[in-house]
Order: C-alpha cells, then sequence, then structure tokens
C-alpha cells in the first residue's frame, strides 16, 4: 500500500524566500553602520549580486577581515491592494572586505535567513535556500498578475465561486494578490478589513507556458460550481 502524501498547495519558506531573492529589483545592504539602496538588478535577482557560500570548516585566520553584512529584501504586491507588503527577507553573514555596490558580485559567509509574513517568521538554512526550486513564475508573476486584475476582472469574479469559505456580505473588491506555480491567490477587501483566499492548482506548473491551461481549468470548475454567489459581478 503506498504511503499517503499530503498535497503541496503553496510554496515552503525556502522556496518563497528563494523565488523572491531570484525576482527582486532591489535591496537594501547594511554593514558598518551605512545603508546602500541597490535597485536594478536585473534577472538575476540579489542572488546574482550577492553570492552566499557557508561558514568555513575551519577558523578563519585572526588577522583575516569579517565584516558583518545584512541584506534586507521586501516582497510587495504588484496589484493596487490593501497592505501591499506580502514578505520580508533578511540575509545576514560576513564579507571578507567592506562592501562596494559598484562590484558585480559579493561573496557573502553566509550566517542567517529569516522570511517574515503575515504568517509569522520562519528561518531558513542555506542548504534549504540552495536546493529549493525557484518558482517558474517568480520573474514574470507581476506582468501576469497585472494582466489578470487589468484585462480580466470578469475571470476574478468568476473565481469568486471556488472561495471557501464563501466571501461576506459587504466585501468591496476581490482582486488577484499573488501567483505562484501552486495556485492563484485573491484579497478580499472588506471596509474595515480583508482576508486572502488560495485557489490552487490541480497539479503544479512546470514551466510558464502552463499557467493559461491552469487558470482554464480553475474557469471551468467555477462555472461547474452549484452554489449562487449574489457578490459576482
Amino acid at each position: 500500500m503506498r504511503p499517503f502524501r499530503t498535497r503541496v498547495t503553496q510554496p515552503g519558506p525556502a522556496e518563497r524566500m528563494r523565488s523572491i531573492l531570484t525576482a527582486a529589483h532591489s535591496m537594501t545592504v547594511v554593514s558598518e553602520g551605512i545603508r546602500v539602496g541597490i535597485h536594478r538588478l536585473h534577472d538575476t535577482g540579489s542572488t546574482g549580486h550577492v553570492h552566499l557560500h557557508p561558514p568555513p570548516e575551519a577558523a578563519p585566520p585572526m588577522d583575516g577581515m569579517r565584516i558583518p553584512v545584512r541584506l534586507e529584501l521586501t516582497d510587495i504586491a504588484p496589484t493596487p491592494v490593501r497592505d501591499r507588503l506580502r514578505a520580508r527577507v533578511t540575509l545576514t553573514g560576513l564579507l571578507e572586505s567592506p562592501y562596494d555596490k559598484r562590484t558585480k558580485s559579493t561573496c557573502m559567509e553566509f550566517g542567517q535567513a529569516v522570511l517574515e509574513d503575515s504568517r509569522g517568521r520562519e528561518f531558513v538554512t542555506l542548504d534549504a535556500l540552495q536546493t529549493a526550486a525557484g518558482d517558474p513564475l517568480a520573474t514574470c508573476e507581476a506582468s501576469m498578475l497585472t494582466h489578470l486584475a487589468d484585462d480580466h476582472g470578469e475571470f476574478v469574479s468568476l473565481l469568486l465561486r471556488l472561495v471557501r469559505p464563501q466571501p461576506d456580505a459587504g466585501m468591496l473588491r476581490a482582486v488577484p494578490v499573488a501567483l505562484d506555480r501552486y495556485g492563484v491567490t485573491l484579497r478580499l477587501e472588506y471596509p474595515r478589513t480583508h482576508r486572502d483566499a488560495r485557489l490552487p492548482f490541480a497539479t503544479p506548473i512546470a514551466d510558464p507556458d502552463q499557467l493559461g491551461s491552469r487558470i482554464q481549468a480553475l474557469l471551468a470548475a467555477a462555472r461547474r460550481a452549484s452554489h449562487p454567489n449574489d457578490l459576482l459581478a
């Protein structure tokens, strides 16, 4: 008898952090009491600007330079929703020389990695971060989400039929706030509060070209939904 396997419907902390680092367009570097904003990280994200490596097995020489450094990144929703901050990532470590933002790639000895979001704080090891698979939609999520919100509002209204529990009366609007290989998240906004509703795909996406078929499958399921929803547009 095969062991029961729980269906994965959202990325874990290491996978999510890896995706944030890969898709980041900017970050803040704090070292020696100075905060430096780094912008235009292009397609490589922060992982192309800072190379992480484990601490040496042997103790470094006493006269070797060891400069503490902290990298700060924020994951901001690309759609105009309430409370757009989705997560914060903080990496700490050591440098062998003073940080210089003009350097294309900086080598950083890994110390600690923390992911903070609405669910709390998670510590991620270097092994977990390096072995985690980056989300295939990470670098194109923003354009896909804004396209869904701006050009296909009727799809969002239809997807509300799949939300459980059903939206409460008085909902002002629903806006897509996150998209990854496992599903899409809608933010339901009310006059004084909001909540997120996760709509998982039947199977995870391996390539961005598969997104269209996954969305269509969700829409087909929404059309088959038997319960009426007078909140729909």
